[in-house]
């Protein structure tokens, strides 16, 4: 991943719901390199249970979570009207997940998460662009 310097959007809000605690620090370590505020949390439900989720600027969303996926999640936070872009992170995603991503609006990217492709499809969506 580049500097702080590369990103256009400062502040921008980034929140991460992944059940491997390891994945989640990684995430956060990263992106808050990158400039970027994060919050991070383990369970769709505690996300849902959280406030102020209006403020976030995109949402990166483990697919294989134990008791909600995270199409799933998605789909409540797009009924609570929270429009904010989501990318789905998963390992082997079949043609199945592919095609409900797709009718969803939502793109995947593979895990194991190498180079900038995270970073990129990020600033893709909220129209940050490296300086």
């Amino acid at each position: 991943m580049g500097t702080q310097s590369e990103l256009s959007v400062p502040g921008l809000v980034v929140i991460v719901i992944d059940d491997d605690q390891a994945v989640r620090n990684s995430l956060k370590f990263s992106l808050e390199i990158e400039g970027f505020t994060v919050r991070i949390y383990a369970t769709g439900a505690e996300l849902l249970g959280a406030e102020d989720l209006a403020l976030s600027g995109c949402f990166i969303v483990d697919q294989n979570m134990p008791g909600m996926n995270g199409l799933d999640l998605i789909g409540l936070l797009r009924a609570r009207h929270l429009s904010a872009p989501a990318i789905l992170i998963t390992s082997h995603p079949g043609p199945p997940l592919r095609a409900r991503a797709q009718a969803a609006g939502v793109p995947i990217v593979e895990k194991p998460l190498l180079g900038n492709v995270l970073l990129d499809k990020i600033r893709n969506l909220v129209g940050a662009k490296p300086s």
